[in-house]
């Protein structure tokens, strides 16, 4: 049984009612992000229940460790840990000197949360009966500023309601804080210096190892009657922690208020002995507009937001409320002004898997935001991966390979591989195909080829010298093949020819080929700049095509499809629906053993080659393989329902495309993996995205031109979307009745819908 407590809401992610035991599920859910920084959503007050405090600087990281039983020569050093920062949101209250705790209050009522996805804040409200027996009213609204974003700002506000009572709000930084996942129970964390100036205050830390310099501040204001008062706090200062203590007293129905603005400067940004100076200066500007602007102009910049991004859904609340959450948490992870930051698989939501970089981001992520933002945003994302071809060509050699041969990390923070488990680390080296699709992809959507040459071509380079050696001439077959692999399905190691590994190869140096024949013809001195660097010869291309020409595919002539891999067919193939209920999910019920002989397919492997090449294969190819790979499919990756809800939906089994749909939408809302309180799957939620543009819409690039075959699911009255595609923005609208399309931008533009062409006239409402 999925969790079942968010209430359904347009807008916004509702809780209502305190359970202890949702705690730390509600603290991924609620979680807010600034693409700079991020916070769990833990309570400011003392909670002495079980929780998972979690405070995220963008790009701040440890390498800890790597911590194995068995040490393989090629094994990563470290395993880079996603850093609890110091935490900047505390606020102890105590009233008549009893504190404020809900898992010791004598009674919780009228508890409800808020996440307004629209306006970009978090709100808390509840009564509460403290041990002394001292009613107490308590609001608190919480947001990370999307225009400053350094700065982070709390307004926690409290009435007594059965009696007049002294309030004491205790406002502190602490960076006293560990990882839950730490290795070796190493200190991340050396605290430099612990700063008090007035009602200010800084904590002066910085990482081990890295040395990310980081000043977290804070700045607080308390109010009565709506007035500001002037008490000067109380300090009490300790080597890992600063606190003000501001004691006002309210009478019985009156509220007092503490505003808090806080956050992170980091020499990142700053000269690291500026940090406390930039710090000062933020909060000086926090301080000239005061809460009220700064949240007005936090509406502001989410409106300018959703003007492109959103989705609308009629009919059908949850899945409305499922896209906008999973577009919201994108936005709050990676918003595009930094090309030296990337999209996190948990983003600033927790700390499992660590790492700031996957295959995902190339994959999923980089279609939502081509169609979403400007393409310079996109266009970042693929610099990060040039700026780290060193780092990619340093990872190959460390496992054996020459002359330039590329693998991209499966995991890295700065370019160096991070994972430590064998069989990612590898032999999951599919990962290099999906940079170099993502290059392909950008130029097909965007029609910007500059990057090709001027960064891409080296990087296709790197990675086709790879494939070309990675493959081994087997004289039994014939053909190269490609051994000891793991393909996109995990719960499969170290076999032979992963049929998407060896085609996505193949696709990879033929690319390469090509790229390299069209800068040479129309960017001559790109191509010799890259010629020079790289020292390619003709005798290295001919080798590769070579390789590529002769690539081995397996297959079965039984049932007209190709096999994941060599040997499939000798499991037993007994599909997910004929297996127990008892023994789902896998992961968490079987061993590793069994789960490696058993035909289960935990995320989309040939169906994920179908969808990155579906040019390449008929629509009874895909049907023969979806019909086949499916029923083995037990979905226990996030990254699985998206892709097959895209397939369905061009199947035209829409209630299957819709059950899909829910499932990837909904994955964090509803918590199908049971893991949610470990924090949301950031880049899945692209794939959520693409179920709706490119599985119902239908939104493909055809012969260089946008192509739409729209579909509705049955449970859906219409639904609305906005892409920007080469700097034209078109606003897609499908009903049940048919589809419309308007046009923004100076100059008329031809699509395809349906297969018909259809001319779209500037600033007009065009119907298919």
């Amino acid at each position: 049984m999925n969790q079942d407590y968010i209430k359904p809401d347009n807008w916004s992610i509702i809780e209502e009612g305190f359970d202890p035991e949702q705690v730390k599920s509600s603290e991924s859910l609620f979680s807010l992000g600034n693409g700079a920084m991020g916070q769990r959503a833990n309570f400011e007050e003392r909670y002495t229940g079980s929780t998972f405090q979690g405070s995220y600087i963008a790009g701040v990281y440890y390498p800890d460790k790597t911590r194995v039983g068995w040490w393989k020569n090629g094994y990563p050093e470290y395993f880079a840990k996603v850093l609890n920062a110091p935490s900047w949101i505390g606020i102890d209250v105590e009233i008549n000197g009893e504190v404020l705790d809900l898992n010791t209050c004598k009674s919780v009522s009228d508890f409800r949360r808020e996440l307004n996805m629209k306006e970009g804040w978090y709100q808390r409200t509840f009564k509460a009966t403290l041990p002394n027996g001292i009613q107490i009213d308590v609001n608190v609204l919480r947001f990370l500023s999307l225009v400053q974003d350094e700065l982070g700002a709390i307004r926690y506000s409290v009435t007594p309601l059965n009696k007049a009572a002294e309030v004491v709000f205790k406002p502190y930084l602490d960076s006293g804080i560990k990882n839950e996942d730490s290795n070796w129970d190493d200190q991340f964390w050396n605290t430099t210096e612990v700063l008090s100036e007035g009602r200010q205050a800084f904590i002066e830390a910085h990482t081990m190892k890295t040395h990310f310099e980081t000043c977290t501040f804070m700045d607080n204001l308390l109010f009565k009657g709506g007035e500001e008062q002037e008490t000067e706090p109380e300090l009490n200062q300790e080597p890992l922690k600063v606190t003000h203590s501001y004691a006002v007293r309210a009478e019985k129905g009156e509220a007092v208020q503490l505003v808090k603005f806080a956050g992170y400067t980091v020499s990142r940004n700053h000269k690291a002995d500026a940090l406390i100076q930039a710090a000062k200066e933020t909060l000086s500007m926090a301080r000239d507009k005061g809460f009220d602007q700064l949240l007005a102009e936090q509406a502001d910049a989410w409106a300018k937001i959703w003007e492109m991004s959103d989705i609308t859904i009629k009919g059908d609340q949850k899945a409305q409320q499922g896209i906008r959450f999973n577009i919201f948490h994108l936005n709050q992870t990676y918003l595009g002004t930094d090309s030296r930051l990337n999209i996190g698989p948990k983003g600033f939501t927790g700390e499992k898997y660590g790492g700031s970089t996957y295959w995902d981001t190339e994959a999923y992520c980089i279609p939502f935001y081509m169609a979403t933002k400007d393409h310079h945003v996109a266009r970042n994302l693929l610099q990060y991966r040039y700026n780290q071809l060193d780092k990619a060509i340093e990872n190959a050699e460390k496992l054996g390979f020459e002359n330039g041969a590329a693998l991209y990390p499966m995991v890295t923070m700065n370019g160096e591989e991070c994972h430590n488990e064998w069989e990612i680390t590898f032999e999951e080296i599919h990962r290099n195909g999906a940079i170099a699709f993502a290059i392909y992809n950008y130029y097909r959507y965007t029609g910007d080829y500059s990057y090709i040459p001027e960064m891409g071509l080296e990087v296709l380079i790197g990675i086709a010298r790879f494939w070309y050696q990675r493959a081994t001439f087997s004289k039994f077959r014939n053909k190269y093949v490609i051994l000891g692999v793991t393909g996109p399905n995990e719960y499969e190691n170290n076999v032979n020819n992963n049929w998407y590994t060896n085609y996505t190869a193949r696709w990879c140096i033929q690319y390469a080929l090509e790229q390299i024949q069209k800068v040479k013809e129309g960017y001559p001195e790109d191509h010799g700049r890259i010629m020079g660097h790289t020292k390619l010869t003709a005798a290295e291309l001919e080798g590769w095509s070579t390789v590529a020409e002769n690539l081995y595919f397996p297959r079965s002539e039984e049932y007209n499809i190709y096999l994941q891999q060599d040997g499939f067919l000798d499991k037993e193939l007994v599909t997910v629906e004929d297996l127990d209920r008892s023994n789902r999910p896998i992961n968490q019920k079987w061993s590793w053993d069994r789960i490696l002989r058993s035909p289960y397919i935990k995320q989309a492997d040939v169906l994920q080659g179908f969808y990155f090449f579906e040019d390449h294969f008929t629509l009874d190819e895909l049907e023969r393989h979806f019909d086949f790979y499916e029923p083995f499919t037990v979905h226990e990756s996030s990254l699985s329902p998206c892709v097959h809800s895209i397939q369905a939906a061009k199947l035209d089994r829409m209630d299957q495309a819709y059950q899909f749909y829910l499932r990837t939408s909904r994955l964090d809302l509803d918590d199908y993996n049971k893991e949610v309180e470990e924090g949301l799957h950031i880049t899945s939620m692209a794939g959520t995205w693409m179920s709706v543009v490119e599985g119902f819409g239908g939104m493909r690039i055809r012969d260089d031109k946008l192509s739409f075959n729209p579909r509705i699911p049955e449970e859906w009255e219409s639904y609305s979307f906005k892409i920007n595609f080469r700097s034209r923005i078109i606003t897609v609208n499908v009903t049940k009745s048919g589809s419309s399309f308007e046009l923004e931008g100076a100059e008329e533009m031809s699509i395809r819908v349906n297969g018909k062409r259809l001319v779209l006239n500037s600033n007009a409402v065009t119907y298919a």
